[in-house]
């Protein structure tokens, strides 16, 4: 047989098996760093964990500031962070306030200015919000203070996420 009657060549024959080849083992060698890369994103997100902050005989009508610890995973690597809250009692409902400013995201606090007192104030940027969080008109904040979703269960207040206002 002669290589005329041969529609691939030896050469061709080679290419085109060596690339195969080689293709599935670049193939092999990438798809673990590709999955490991985009397992996080992959993930589906969870629902917010409840975590005890208070009693119900802890609070006031005044804002108080509690600080509770939350467990936070982030991809691969696990950590605990303090978060807080501004708490009130308002009748039979309980407020917790988030104390980051919707302006630039600092940290605001209760009567935090002397010349504006009975108010969360931001001192970044002078931003203020009244009690129930509601941003002060003519200052930086275009939107209220955000708030955590609360359960109350046994005396013991729980805390999950933080919900986005718009309006008070």
């Amino acid at each position: 047989m002669s290589e005329k009657e041969h529609k691939v060549s030896r050469r061709q024959f080679l290419t085109y098996t060596l690339m195969g080849v080689g293709g599935f083992m670049v193939a092999g060698a990438i798809s673990p760093m590709v999955r490991f890369a985009l397992d996080p994103a992959l993930e589906a997100g969870g629902e917010s964990e409840f975590v005890p902050v208070a009693t119900v005989d802890d609070l006031t009508d005044e804002p108080q500031r509690f600080d509770f610890k939350v467990t936070v995973e982030d991809a691969w690597y696990t950590s605990e962070q303090i978060r807080t809250t501004w708490m009130y009692a308002e009748g039979s409902d309980i407020i917790a306030l988030s104390p980051v400013c919707t302006h630039l995201g600092c940290t605001v606090g209760w009567e935090g200015s002397e010349d504006h007192p009975n108010q969360f104030f931001c001192p970044c940027h002078l931003g203020r919000f009244e009690k129930s969080g509601k941003n002060v008109a003519g200052t930086p904040p275009t939107r209220p203070l955000d708030i955590y979703e609360v359960e109350v269960r046994d005396g013991t207040i729980y805390l999950g996420g933080t919900v986005q206002r718009r309006t008070v």
